[in-house]
């Protein structure tokens, strides 16, 4: 595959390719990984025109980056705002550089395809093995490479952060993908793809990360109702995810042995009093421990939840500047330094990409990002009813842009170039692959 590609541009593809690989390292082999991808792609095209960068999606991308530039401009921190604007062209460039430069065969995307698998079955191993690690006081230890979650009953797997299922539940997409691409015998198809898809259910279950739950099970719902060819399969998998995760909780002491001494819908609202079973000693048997609030909890009293504080607060910011909004990546700023927003507890972003769009960018600036999004989902189903794979794009996109979700900031460089690699393997795969899945 790699010797298939012209020699200039291997190191490139590579870089793209790893993505899914160097994301579980952290955010800075990525970024790094990226750069330097685009550098070459803007010396390639003034050099040797290697691509008509008068096509709609890249002109449109283009003039996107520069309407954000120009909005920045009127920020309550201009320097901040417009550095931020000028370095995002890097993650609008990632879809770019893959569909329209670097993946022109369908060789070079079932490599990367290869490349998403092996990347989701380390973070499930590794996330298994941490939760097989653990103590009823001290909650879940390291992993295989020796990284511990910070919170109590929270998995972080190989990750810096605490993102396993956040992770598996926006790549377990494409993992399925290559295996009906690869495994040309139905029976062990239906064996180790069911089993894969069950395990990366489970993966988004016990990480606790609630909407990566939600997003896996929204996907294997959609999957159901569009891929008609796979529908056993889809069954299958969800009937024994479910059953697992039944007998997870029902067995394993993370989810037993406590009582609850105080539960409100503020963040880490929930007191419990966790229980060690077959202690002798009477002060080391039981731990006090202030978790996340249950989901009803926050349902019922979401005026008093973090969600409601940071959403509340975006309102305010995006009331004040209606037009052009504060500037990207200006939230925490104006929460932490400005008179009229600050507040004792502050966030990074709004947790939401659109209210983050609405907020930083204003109503003009929110516009033009649900354009693109509409031109990102116009061109993955261009070809729907001749390319099948176009439906998986479909799926895939739609739990990245589902509205109603908690999401990471698209400024951060992990979460930012997790999200565009997507939406740019999407793009690829609904409009090349010509490959009949048996």
């Amino acid at each position: 595959m790699i010797k298939d590609i012209e020699k200039n541009f291997r190191l490139p593809y590579l870089l793209i390719s790893l993505i899914p690989l160097t994301l579980i390292t952290g955010p800075a082999i990525p970024d790094i990984s990226v750069g330097i991808s685009c550098i070459l792609f803007i010396y390639f095209i003034f050099k040797k025109k290697i691509i008509n960068i008068s096509h709609n999606f890249i002109f449109y991308s283009i003039f996107f980056w520069i309407s954000l530039i120009v909005l920045n401009l009127i920020s309550i921190n201009i320097y901040k705002s417009t550095t931020e604007s000028f370095i995002f062209l890097r993650i609008l460039l990632i879809p770019i550089i893959m569909h329209f430069w670097l993946f022109r065969s369908n060789k070079q995307i079932q490599f990367v395809l290869f490349i998403i698998f092996v990347s989701n079955l380390i973070v499930i191993i590794d996330t298994l093995y941490q939760f097989l690690n653990y103590d009823s006081l001290e909650g879940f230890g390291n992993d295989i490479f020796f990284r511990e979650a910070e919170i109590y009953g929270r998995l972080s797997g190989p990750f810096l952060d605490m993102v396993p299922g956040s992770y598996i539940s926006k790549f377990f997409i494409f993992g399925f993908i290559f295996l009906i691409l690869t495994i040309k015998d139905k029976k062990f198809l239906f064996f180790s793809s069911t089993t894969y898809l069950s395990l990366c259910g489970i993966i988004t279950f016990i990480s606790g990360e609630r909407m990566a739950l939600a997003t896996f099970m929204l996907a294997i719902f959609l999957m159901f109702i569009l891929v008609k060819e796979y529908r056993l399969v889809f069954t299958t998998s969800f009937i024994l995810f479910i059953f697992s995760s039944f007998m997870i909780f029902k067995n394993h002491d993370h989810y037993q042995n406590y009582t609850i001494i105080e539960s409100e819908a503020t963040h880490l609202g929930l007191t419990i009093k966790k229980f060690k079973k077959d202690c002798a000693i009477e002060k080391e048997c039981s731990r006090i421990i202030k978790v996340q609030p249950k989901i009803d909890v926050i349902l019922k009293n979401f005026s008093k939840s973090a969600y409601y504080d940071a959403y509340s607060l975006a309102f305010e910011m995006f009331k004040s500047y209606p037009l052009t909004g504060i500037g990207m990546n200006n939230f925490n700023y104006g929460c932490l330094f400005k008179k009229e927003y600050k507040k004792e507890t502050c966030w990074s972003h709004p947790h939401n990409f659109y209210l983050q769009s609405l907020t930083e960018t204003g109503l003009i600036g929110f516009s033009l990002f649900l354009i693109y999004i509409f031109l990102v989902f116009k061109i993955c189903l261009l070809n729907y009813n001749k390319n099948k794979f176009s439906k998986y794009s479909f799926v895939a996109l739609i739990i990245i842009f589902w509205p109603i979700m908690s999401t990471g900031s698209l400024l951060k460089n992990w979460h930012g170039i997790e999200t565009f690699f997507i939406i740019g393997l999407c793009i690829t795969i609904s409009n090349l692959f010509r490959i009949r899945a048996t």
